[in-house]
């Protein structure tokens, strides 16, 4: 990215911080999140144009709290604090911080009080819904500072420095729950930074495959692991756009897909798209070495070393393969830069992880910059099928983690027909594109029941049905009811082995998107 065009964030270990870099991304502007104690080394490396201080837990004035290089207020580019953000501010620049006497956390209102600046999209026509989320509160502004808008419990809730381009404000812009939030940072961006809408999937797509064409070179040669899902096979279009069949992509068949996976990831990308793709039928070899295992740890750890090992094996046949494709994305990297932020929470997934030191191959990470609704952006730029680019989410270890107990080709049928029914019945009702994620466990206990005038004793089978934005938190999704019952019914009929259908109601947390 050219150096003028980001916006730098400065991570203060708030759960919001990804939050303000997606809305920011919405924009169509480029931002990178760093953590607060390298925020100084990255500006200078990357002369942003503007720059915002995210919230967090901490209180500024407390021993060891998190501060920033001073120097960043005298840059001379917009500074936008939020929260903690820009209590840290007034704290640095002379002003006073204190615990509050009523802490305000959820929902409040605010009056705005100047339209200048960040509030400059917005009509002051009565009160404003907000989102806040902290315990101190500013009791005296910094000189040059003053009031652009206050709430009930927060004399200062947004302050401004017109004159330095100096902003803050003790609400969260970025959540949804903070109204017309967007036009607030929209008039941070683009009116006060004055940075136009350029970070686009078709600039992304174009500058990719540049950036992949200069690091593997006119002769070099690539390898990707290709499952199917949406990561991995936006990362395998783009380098094939690049280097063409210079890259292998390899896909493994572990037995432990959805039904038509495998059938559907070679007529996609082999037969339709030209890619050059090795596929490997390892069903045998991976149901050999989960024989008699019901622990999911267990299962983990064995598919994860046999997929290496099958992997390793088909790398060895690609002569000059000297990079290795992986479609990181940018969670991931916030993963090792966030300042005890809610990344290290956050489920790092890779299509290949922990490969043989022995293949001593480079990583090309073409998504590493990207959040995952960019991903698919940039997939249908590419033009991959909106069915693959709209996937709902699909754990590592396949369908082993939800069929649980013991495994067996025989169990695994019964799940991938349940699965593909219910499924079926969410496109029907059009609620798939509307859920984030939805499937169907195969659980090991039997329950009786009647079938015809005979007793049955078969297994059952659980729904499970979310909605979320990035999988570290999610609600059950309400699906009508006669849609639960059509799934129901034709399960129960259609597949054998099951004789009870039961529907997930569980939020997360208390509990797990999986079961295992």
């Amino acid at each position: 990215m050219p150096a003028l065009d980001m916006i730098l964030i400065a991570d203060f270990g708030s759960q919001y911080t990804q939050l303000i870099a997606r809305r920011i991304r919405e924009l169509g502007v480029y931002c990178e999140i760093v953590a607060c104690t390298e925020a100084w080394a990255a500006i200078e490396k990357h002369n942003p144009r503007a720059i915002v201080l995210s919230g967090g837990p901490a209180s500024v004035y407390a021993e060891g709290a998190p501060t920033i290089d001073p120097r960043v207020f005298d840059r001379g580019v917009p500074v936008l604090g939020i929260c903690y953000g820009v209590q840290l501010m007034m704290h640095m620049l002379g002003g006073q911080v204190e615990r509050a006497n009523e802490r305000e956390y959820g929902a409040a209102s605010i009056r705005i009080d100047d339209q200048r600046g960040i509030f400059q999209r917005i009509a002051p026509d009565g009160a404003l819904g907000v989102w806040m989320s902290h315990g101190d509160r500013i009791a005296s502004l910094a000189p040059g500072f003053t009031v652009c808008a206050v709430s009930d419990n927060s004399p200062f809730a947004a302050i401004a420095h017109h004159e330095r381009r100096l902003y803050g404000v003790q609400f969260h812009p970025e959540v949804v729950h903070t109204k017309r939030g967007k036009d607030l940072l929209a008039a941070f961006v683009h009116d006060v930074a004055g940075m136009p809408p350029t970070w686009t999937s078709e600039s992304f797509v174009e500058s990719a495959i540049e950036r992949i064409k200069q690091q593997i070179g006119e002769t070099g040669h690539a390898i990707c692991g290709l499952s199917g899902g949406v990561d991995s096979s936006v990362a395998a279009m783009l380098v094939h756009r690049a280097i063409g069949d210079r890259l292998t992509c390899i896909f493994v068949d572990n037995g432990l897909l959805r039904r038509g996976e495998a059938e559907e990831v070679v007529a996609t990308f082999r037969e339709a798209f030209g890619l050059k793709l090795v596929a490997i039928d390892a069903r045998k070899r991976f149901m050999e070495a989960l024989a008699g295992v019901s622990d999911p740890e267990k299962k983990r750890k064995i598919i994860g070393r046999v997929f290496i090992e099958v992997f390793d094996d088909e790398a060895k046949k690609v002569q000059n393969a000297a990079f290795l494709v992986q479609g990181t994305l940018y969670p991931d990297v916030i993963e090792s830069v966030s300042f005890k932020g809610p990344s290290v929470v956050i489920k790092s997934h890779h299509n290949v992880g922990g490969l043989p030191a022995h293949m001593r191959m480079a990583l090309c990470e073409p998504l590493r910059e990207l959040f995952k609704d960019e991903v698919r952006a940039a997939g249908r730029k590419l033009g991959i099928p909106a069915h693959i680019l709209g996937r709902h989410p699909f754990p590592g270890p396949g369908l082993a983690i939800r069929c649980l107990g013991d495994l067996s080709e025989s169990r695994l049928e019964v799940l991938r027909a349940a699965d593909a029914i219910f499924l079926d019945e969410l496109r029907k009702a059009n609620l798939y594109d509307v859920i984030w994620q939805a499937f169907a466990v195969l659980l090991p206990v039997r329950s009786v029941g009647v079938m015809g005038d005979e007793r049955s004793y078969d297994e059952v089978c659980a729904l499970r049905a979310v909605n979320s934005v990035d999988g570290m938190t999610a609600d059950w999704s309400t699906i009508p009811y006669e849609v639960l019952a059509s799934a129901s019914s034709r399960i129960i009929n259609e597949v054998k082995g099951i004789g009870r259908v039961v529907y997930d109601i569980s939020s997360k947390p208390p509990a797990t998107i999986e079961w295992e």
